[in-house]
């Protein structure tokens, strides 16, 4: 029987922030970067800078360049699948669902109900298959759509028809993300694009996604809501925890309860894995957080794009920013204080602030 370890919530700050590599000593590579962290997530906001390289800054330095996450999906070294950039091996552990979807084996309603839809489709399946044999790799309004059964949804994707076949083709293993040319997505055959290695047997590959998640979360519930591309939960990865004052069943990585701390000052990604499960940050962090960038401005709390303010084991504030390029400044709106910020703690998230800004070749200006 595993041990149950008995932490404070001091002791599982300090765990969940060295999983995420943002300990005093900064890495040098982004390969090592992603691969601790697990995945950088793609979002198209532009606000300060794209989430994924920010992400990237706030464990390398302003030493980062985004040429850099270029070149390893380039280079196949990371693979982008569903939004997220993942290191290229982890595709091993994701092939055999892929595999078990396109047999239709165990798959929940909504699984049946897209396969359902594909099958359905399935000239137009073909013929894009087709093209990306002959011509690929290719962007989405190079298809023609097909589709003798339009996608019928209440939101967005309503009858976007063929980025919905490519979407699931994907989740099935057959097509894949190649690269990007501007914002375009750019597809080809999943075989061309995913290394060759052996695939890794569904129930041994969730387990092994569970522990990675785990070693780059550091502490999480072992169960939760579904979710359905990045769980925020763990299994029976880890061993079991205890959070004083914190209610739940909780998996720890011990291997991190042994490293010594040293945090440091850092300006977060609002996407940043440290704070993108929000009953964690609270419960863990007391950080109270939500992304505005869809709210009226008048009701916004902390900015359209605030990013959070990590002080050693602390969040500690949002910094409301917005990149401005044309004009070659970084406008910091306002800088909100969840806790009084000491002499040391101002100058310190200044110099966080001025890093970002030449990091992107801007000025620092203050409203």
């Amino acid at each position: 029987m595993s041990t149950v370890h008995r932490l404070s919530r001091r002791d599982a700050r300090r765990v969940a922030v060295l999983g995420q590599v943002l300990g005093r000593e900064r890495p040098t590579d982004l390969l090592d970067v992603v691969r601790g962290v697990t995945l950088l997530q793609l979002d198209p906001t532009n606000a300060v800078a794209p989430s994924a390289d920010l992400v990237a800054w706030s464990r390398l330095g302003s030493a980062y360049s985004p040429t850099e996450l270029r070149a390893a999906l380039d280079a196949g070294d990371l693979v982008e699948l569903r939004a997220f950039v993942r290191p290229a091996e982890d595709m091993a552990l994701y092939r055999a669902d892929m595999e078990r979807r396109v047999r239709g084996e165990g798959l929940s309603e909504w699984q049946e109900f897209r396969k359902g839809w594909v099958e359905s489709n399935d000239r137009c399946r073909r013929e894009i298959l087709g093209r990306l044999r002959a011509e690929g790799p290719l962007p989405s309004r190079e298809f023609p759509d097909t589709c003798v059964r339009p996608w019928g949804s209440t939101g967005w994707t309503n009858n976007k028809n063929v980025t919905q076949m490519l979407e699931f083709l994907v989740q099935r293993g057959e097509v894949a993300v190649a690269g990007r040319k501007g914002r375009d997505r750019l597809w080809d055959l999943a075989e061309r694009v995913y290394r060759d290695d052996p695939v890794v047997p569904s129930e041994e590959a969730e387990r092994e996604r569970d522990r990675r998640r785990l070693r780059a979360l550091g502490i999480a519930r072992s169960r939760g809501p579904e979710c359905p591309v990045e769980p925020a939960v763990v299994g029976e990865a880890g061993e079991p925890a205890v959070i004083a004052d914190v209610r739940g069943e909780w998996r720890v990585d011990p291997a991190l309860l042994d490293q010594p701390f040293k945090g440091r000052t850092v300006l977060l990604s609002p996407f940043d894995r440290l704070v993108h499960d929000r009953a964690r940050a609270a419960e863990l962090f007391d950080f109270d957080y939500q992304l505005e960038i869809y709210k009226p401005a008048a009701k916004r709390r902390w900015g359209y794009y605030a990013l959070p303010i990590l002080h050693g084991d602390q969040l500690v504030g949002k910094v409301d920013a917005a990149a401005d390029r044309k004009a070659g400044v970084l406008v910091v709106n306002a800088i909100h204080q969840d806790v009084p910020f000491t002499k040391a703690l101002t100058a310190a998230v200044d110099r966080e602030i001025a890093d970002l800004a030449r990091w992107q070749g801007l000025e620092v200006r203050k409203a």
